[in-house]
Protein backbone atom coordinates (compact mmCIF):
# COMPACT_ATOMS: atom_id res chain seq x y z
CA UNK A 1 0.00 0.00 0.00
CA UNK A 2 1.78 3.07 -0.87
CA UNK A 3 1.47 6.39 0.96
CA UNK A 4 -0.93 8.35 -0.87
CA UNK A 5 -3.45 5.62 -0.94
CA UNK A 6 -3.15 5.30 2.86
CA UNK A 7 -3.90 8.89 3.28
CA UNK A 8 -7.14 8.74 1.25
CA UNK A 9 -8.13 5.25 2.38
CA UNK A 10 -9.57 6.45 5.78
CA UNK A 11 -10.78 10.12 4.32
CA UNK A 12 -14.64 10.39 5.52
CA UNK A 13 -13.93 8.53 9.03
CA UNK A 14 -13.44 11.52 11.06
CA UNK A 15 -16.29 13.02 9.34
CA UNK A 16 -18.44 10.34 10.43
CA UNK A 17 -16.88 9.64 13.80
CA UNK A 18 -18.26 13.76 14.60
CA UNK A 19 -21.20 13.49 13.09
CA UNK A 20 -22.36 10.33 15.58
CA UNK A 21 -20.88 12.54 18.34
CA UNK A 22 -23.14 15.55 17.53
CA UNK A 23 -25.92 13.43 17.01
CA UNK A 24 -25.34 11.66 20.51
CA UNK A 25 -24.81 15.09 22.44
CA UNK A 26 -27.95 16.58 20.74
CA UNK A 27 -29.98 13.37 22.16
CA UNK A 28 -28.39 13.65 25.53
CA UNK A 29 -28.86 17.45 25.78
CA UNK A 30 -32.71 17.12 24.63
CA UNK A 31 -32.79 14.41 27.42
CA UNK A 32 -31.81 16.59 29.78
CA UNK A 33 -33.34 19.46 28.86
CA UNK A 34 -36.80 18.02 27.93
CA UNK A 35 -36.79 15.78 31.23
CA UNK A 36 -36.47 18.66 33.39
CA UNK A 37 -39.12 20.42 31.54
CA UNK A 38 -41.13 16.91 32.44
CA UNK A 39 -40.61 17.63 36.13
CA UNK A 40 -41.49 20.96 36.17
CA UNK A 41 -44.93 20.11 34.51
CA UNK A 42 -45.15 17.21 36.99
CA UNK A 43 -44.46 19.57 39.85
CA UNK A 44 -47.08 22.19 38.62
CA UNK A 45 -49.56 19.22 37.95
CA UNK A 46 -49.01 17.69 41.86
CA UNK A 47 -49.63 21.10 42.47
CA UNK A 48 -52.89 21.73 41.05
CA UNK A 49 -53.88 18.03 42.24
CA UNK A 50 -53.37 18.87 45.87
CA UNK A 51 -54.88 22.37 45.45
CA UNK A 52 -58.19 21.04 43.68
CA UNK A 53 -58.73 18.46 46.38
CA UNK A 54 -58.48 21.09 49.16
CA UNK A 55 -60.88 22.70 47.35
CA UNK A 56 -63.16 19.49 46.87
CA UNK A 57 -62.29 18.72 50.87
CA UNK A 58 -64.13 22.07 51.95
CA UNK A 59 -67.50 20.60 50.95
CA UNK A 60 -68.06 19.85 54.50
CA UNK A 61 -72.03 18.28 55.29
CA UNK A 62 -72.82 21.44 58.07
CA UNK A 63 -76.16 19.42 58.70
CA UNK A 64 -74.00 16.07 59.71
CA UNK A 65 -71.99 18.44 61.71
CA UNK A 66 -74.41 20.44 63.66
CA UNK A 67 -76.50 17.54 64.45
CA UNK A 68 -73.68 15.12 65.53
CA UNK A 69 -70.57 16.81 65.35
CA UNK A 70 -69.29 14.32 62.73
CA UNK A 71 -67.55 15.92 59.31
CA UNK A 72 -68.50 14.35 56.34
CA UNK A 73 -68.29 14.92 53.01
CA UNK A 74 -70.91 16.27 50.88
CA UNK A 75 -69.66 13.53 47.85
CA UNK A 76 -71.45 15.36 44.96
CA UNK A 77 -70.48 18.94 45.73
CA UNK A 78 -66.44 17.59 46.65
CA UNK A 79 -66.28 16.34 42.83
CA UNK A 80 -68.12 19.91 41.58
CA UNK A 81 -65.72 22.58 44.07
CA UNK A 82 -62.55 20.06 42.65
CA UNK A 83 -63.42 20.11 39.15
CA UNK A 84 -64.38 23.87 38.96
CA UNK A 85 -60.98 24.51 40.71
CA UNK A 86 -59.26 22.65 38.31
CA UNK A 87 -61.30 24.60 34.92
CA UNK A 88 -59.90 27.81 37.08
CA UNK A 89 -56.30 26.61 36.70
CA UNK A 90 -56.91 25.67 33.18
CA UNK A 91 -56.42 21.85 33.95
CA UNK A 92 -58.29 18.77 33.66
CA UNK A 93 -58.30 15.53 35.45
CA UNK A 94 -60.54 12.88 37.54
CA UNK A 95 -61.52 13.49 40.84
CA UNK A 96 -63.00 10.83 43.51
CA UNK A 97 -64.64 10.80 46.82
CA UNK A 98 -64.45 7.85 49.32
CA UNK A 99 -65.47 8.09 52.28
CA UNK A 100 -63.98 11.57 53.97
CA UNK A 101 -61.09 11.83 51.00
CA UNK A 102 -60.95 13.64 47.69
CA UNK A 103 -58.23 12.47 45.31
CA UNK A 104 -57.78 14.39 42.53
CA UNK A 105 -55.62 13.21 39.21
CA UNK A 106 -54.40 15.28 36.68
CA UNK A 107 -52.64 14.17 33.33
CA UNK A 108 -50.55 16.36 31.45
CA UNK A 109 -48.72 16.43 28.27
CA UNK A 110 -45.31 18.56 28.00
CA UNK A 111 -44.03 19.46 24.53
CA UNK A 112 -40.55 18.56 24.19
CA UNK A 113 -38.09 21.11 22.51
CA UNK A 114 -34.97 19.09 21.34
CA UNK A 115 -36.19 15.08 21.22
CA UNK A 116 -38.86 15.82 18.70
CA UNK A 117 -36.04 15.75 16.42
CA UNK A 118 -35.90 12.04 16.84
CA UNK A 119 -39.64 11.63 17.02
CA UNK A 120 -40.73 12.30 20.53
CA UNK A 121 -43.03 15.28 19.86
CA UNK A 122 -44.72 15.16 24.38
CA UNK A 123 -43.90 13.65 27.37
CA UNK A 124 -47.47 12.93 29.44
CA UNK A 125 -47.08 13.34 33.22
CA UNK A 126 -49.49 12.64 35.99
CA UNK A 127 -50.14 14.84 39.11
CA UNK A 128 -51.90 13.47 42.22
CA UNK A 129 -53.36 14.81 45.24
CA UNK A 130 -55.65 13.85 48.13
CA UNK A 131 -56.86 15.80 51.14
CA UNK A 132 -59.24 15.03 53.77
CA UNK A 133 -61.14 17.80 56.10
CA UNK A 134 -59.66 17.89 59.42
CA UNK A 135 -61.40 19.80 62.35
CA UNK A 136 -59.18 22.29 64.31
Amino acid sequence: MSARHWRTADRGTVTAFVATLLLALIVLTGLVLDSGLALATKIRADGQAEAAARAGAQALDLTAYRATGAITLVPDQAVHNAQAHLAAQGAMGTVAVAGDSVTVTITASQPTQLLGLIGITSLTVHGDGSARPQQD
